[in-house]
């Protein structure tokens, strides 16, 4: 026969002790409970000392409970760490794109700036500006070396005409349309442009290889004057280029020859300022030049009086000495 499934207390000896032990628990408490109210009332110092007593108890056990408390708890905040380590990567990482994109966005608008800047000082020094106008595109691997200009003979440019910026000296203009014009740079196989050496005025020219470089030919046969670094501007000879526009700087020799290198390279540049032949009519034929009138003779200046002394006869047909003839000349005529 099946035990049944509900017992009174009663029938477990154990139980019943569970049951008293509790009743104890809870009179002791009460009494305890009592006697604590009745200290805190009529002695207030003892109790103070009673309540700081038993602090001192339970406070290792109140700091053990605490750590144990947050152990647990920085388990769970690891892992909640751990679970939003990637989510936060990827905020940081496009945040970080953003800065580098507006960083590189403030230096582009910095660098234009100053070239703009450098450009606009240029074009208020100089008295032969024709236009100024963007270089829309350039050659780096074919053989010739051309630009091509954002400006044409609508706004004045014509073919000879020197284009640079306020790095150097860029080309020259081979061809000009309406809208826009070629450039022939100075890094071009056809391109020849009169220069001399800041360092001692030597005269050279600046031809160049069609390989980006510029080979320097010095006017005299001799020794190469050309150092490292040595800097070399227009000389003004020929009449295009106007003088003292830098071209080029020396970096190396190849042998007999020096090798330069231009100073402005139309790949980084923007914008371009397009100057008047400096003598236009080196440019044309020689018969087209204007016939120069000659100059009136100057007369000549009067020839100064011969300086004469006090007592001394000017006349030359005066010669006392042979109007008074000797005796022996007298007799000999007599005869």
């Amino acid at each position: 026969m099946a035990p049944p499934g509900k017992r009174r207390p009663g029938f477990s000896r154990r139980a019943q002790y569970g049951v008293f032990i509790g009743y104890v628990i809870a009179v002791a408490g009460c009494l305890v409970a009592v006697l604590l109210l009745a200290i805190a009332i009529i002695d207030p110092k003892g109790f103070q000392a009673l309540r700081t007593a038993a602090a001192d108890v339970t406070a290792p056990i109140s700091s053990a409970g605490r750590s144990v408390v947050g152990f647990f708890s920085g388990i769970g905040d690891t892992l909640s760490n751990y679970w939003n380590a990637g989510a936060q990567n990827a905020d940081l990482h496009r945040q970080l794109e953003e800065a580098q994109r507006e960083l590189n966005s403030r230096r582009a608008l910095e660098y234009e700036n100053q070239r703009l800047l450098a450009l606009l000082g240029l074009a208020r020094q100089t008295d032969d500006e024709v236009t100024t106008a963007r270089i829309t595109s350039s050659s780096f691997q074919s053989p010739r070396r051309l630009a091509t200009l954002a400006a044409g003979s609508g706004s004045g440019v014509t073919v000879g005409m020197p284009v640079r910026n306020a790095d150097g000296l860029i080309g020259r203009v081979l061809e000009s349309g309406r809208w826009a014009s070629r450039v022939l740079l100075v890094t071009d196989a056809a391109s020849n442009v009169p220069v001399r050496l800041v360092r001692d005025g030597t005269p050279a020219l600046a031809v160049g290889r069609g390989d980006g470089t510029i080979e320097l030919r010095t006017l005299e046969v001799g020794q190469i004057p050309f150092r490292r670094g040595d800097i070399l501007v227009t000389s003004g000879a020929g009449g295009l280029f106007p003088p003292n526009i830098p071209v080029a700087t020396v970096i190396g020799r190849e042998g007999e020859r020096a090798i330069a290198r231009p100073i402005a390279d139309p790949g980084r540049l923007d914008f371009a300022i397009v100057q008047r032949i400096h003598q236009p009519a080196a440019d044309g034929a020689l018969d087209a030049a204007r016939p120069v009138a000659p100059a009136a003779p100057v007369p000549a200046p009067p020839q100064p009086a011969p300086a004469t002394r006090p007592g001394q006869q000017n006349d030359p047909r005066y010669q006392p000495a042979l109007q008074q003839q000797s005796p022996a000349l007298n007799a000999a005529a007599g005869r």
